[in-house]
């Protein structure tokens, strides 16, 4: 029988890291090959220049056992241009998602749905319909199963964003 100390370290869980690095060349490159030199695997990846500095945040979703997820903290403040590593405990995470969708789809229906999921039709051609939604990753996840009664023709995520409460 597993005790509680063995749980805790095989139980595996989904963790938010925010990496804030020094904004230069090559960093995606060194932490990308610290998680697949170790086989950790990368459920989302976002980064962005932090406002007026000469940094940028990478918010990178993971899963792993308790054990993983520190060897991965560890290893992060290891990389040289890395400032600071932030494990979220209490966070607000979003994702958004862009989807074509043919046209010729009734617009109501598609708007009524957009809408309970926090999201809007962005732009009309003769062949197309772009809606865009942005919510909880879960949210995301329900709404890409709801729309593809839709048929549709492209689908593309940002990847997750979050902040501490």
């Amino acid at each position: 029988m597993k005790s509680a100390q063995d749980f805790y370290n095989t139980a595996e869980k989904r963790e938010i890291i925010s990496v804030i690095v020094q904004n230069e060349d090559s960093v995606l490159s060194r932490i990308s090959n610290l998680f697949s030199a170790r086989g950790y695997n990368i459920d989302s990846l976002t980064v962005a220049p932090v406002p007026n500095s000469e940094y940028s945040r990478f918010t990178i979703v993971t899963v792993g056992s308790a054990r993983t997820i520190d060897q991965i903290v560890k290893q992060l403040n290891k990389l040289i241009p890395v400032l600071k590593v932030i494990e979220h405990k209490n966070c607000i995470e979003k994702d958004t998602v862009l989807v074509k969708l043919p046209i010729g789809q009734n617009l109501s229906d598609i708007e009524v749905i957009v809408k309970a999921y926090n999201g809007s039709i962005q732009h009309i051609t003769d062949d197309a319909i772009i809606i865009s939604a942005t919510n909880d990753p879960k949210r995301i996840m329900d709404f890409i199963k709801v729309i593809q009664a839709f048929h549709p023709i492209e689908i593309v995520r940002s990847g997750v964003v979050s902040i501490e409460r």
